[in-house]
């Protein structure tokens, strides 16, 4: 990926963890995705968000020590309470911050404004915060790429089904078909940004065949990663968002044979009846990169 940003090195699964249950904050403690979200909005209830966000608040210096990137989920804009929630979080513990319903760059511009101010009052160098927002809404999805290249602060953006298909009022199905659009929307304007794209969570946790085949789906809109909302969906993510050995080996075969071709003056070939040119070579080496980046769990 081209891109002038700094990047997580690898983000495939973000396990959500409801700021308001502090035994499932200990419990992620010993877990492995790769980014953990405690989070103060879906999955806490409104009479509980304050409490929420002082329990994560106290957690945050814990759950960074263990070495998996934290990006606490905010409340929006629109709730009244993101102000609060940024003075809560934003600090040398985290690595960003995730927002919901960003419309434009412009609500990702007053998130920005907010978290640089905290920056400096922590003390904490300008742009160490990194934001992730979400695009769930038919307005962020026309205006995508805005969103995508709004700030050097986004590494990634995420796309929210549950809520766009409840702000398109359209029915959300297993086969995912009404989410096909939007999420080539959120996978082309990411890249073109130069930043992640993330998929929607799959709400089915017990359904692990179905986890599968929905990563594998998004891995081919162009997502990097997908969020969890049990720890058992960590496994099943980060397998689907890593390229398999036969991937490698095929893209092994495609560089050894490319360079043959080069070594002998031409600038394409074939393998296994397929052509074989600088594009495909690129991807194959791309993907080379990408199992170099991906890192065991711990068990």
């Amino acid at each position: 990926m081209v891109s002038n940003r700094d990047e997580p090195a690898m983000l495939r699964s973000l396990l959500f963890v409801p700021g308001n249950r502090p035994d499932m904050l200990e419990k992620a403690l010993g877990l492995a995705p790769d980014a953990l979200v405690p989070d103060l909005e879906d999955s806490v209830p409104p009479a509980e968000k304050a409490k929420a966000r002082d329990i994560v608040a106290s957690f945050l210096p814990r759950l960074a020590q263990v070495g998996i990137a934290v990006i606490p989920r905010a409340n929006p804009a629109s709730t009244g309470l993101l102000e609060d929630d940024l003075a809560a979080l934003v600090g040398p513990d985290i690595l960003g911050i995730t927002v919901g319903k960003i419309g434009d760059a412009s609500d990702l511009g007053r998130v920005e404004v907010h978290v640089e101010r905290l920056e400096a009052e922590a003390g904490i160098e300008k742009g160490r915060v990194r934001l992730v927002p979400w695009i769930e809404t038919a307005r962020a999805i026309v205006n995508a790429y805005e969103i995508c290249s709004a700030s050097p602060r986004v590494v990634a953006v995420a796309f929210g089904a549950e809520d766009f298909t409840n702000d398109m009022e359209i029915e959300r199905t297993e086969d995912a078909l009404e989410i096909v659009y939007p999420r080539q929307v959120v996978g082309v304007a990411a890249r073109a940004a130069g930043v992640l794209a993330l998929d929607t969570p799959w709400v089915a946790f017990r359904d692990s065949d179905g986890l599968r085949r929905d990563a594998r789906a998004a891995r081919g809109f162009g997502f990097r990663g997908k969020f969890a909302i049990h720890p058992s969906q960590i496994g099943p993510i980060n397998e689907a968002f890593a390229p398999t050995e036969a991937e490698l080996e095929y893209a092994r075969r495609v560089i050894s044979a490319f360079e043959e071709a080069e070594e002998s003056g031409s600038g394409a070939t074939s393998l296994d009846g397929k052509m074989i040119d600088i594009p495909v070579v690129r991807r194959a080496r791309g993907l080379l990169e990408l199992a170099s980046r991906s890192v065991a769990p711990r068990e």
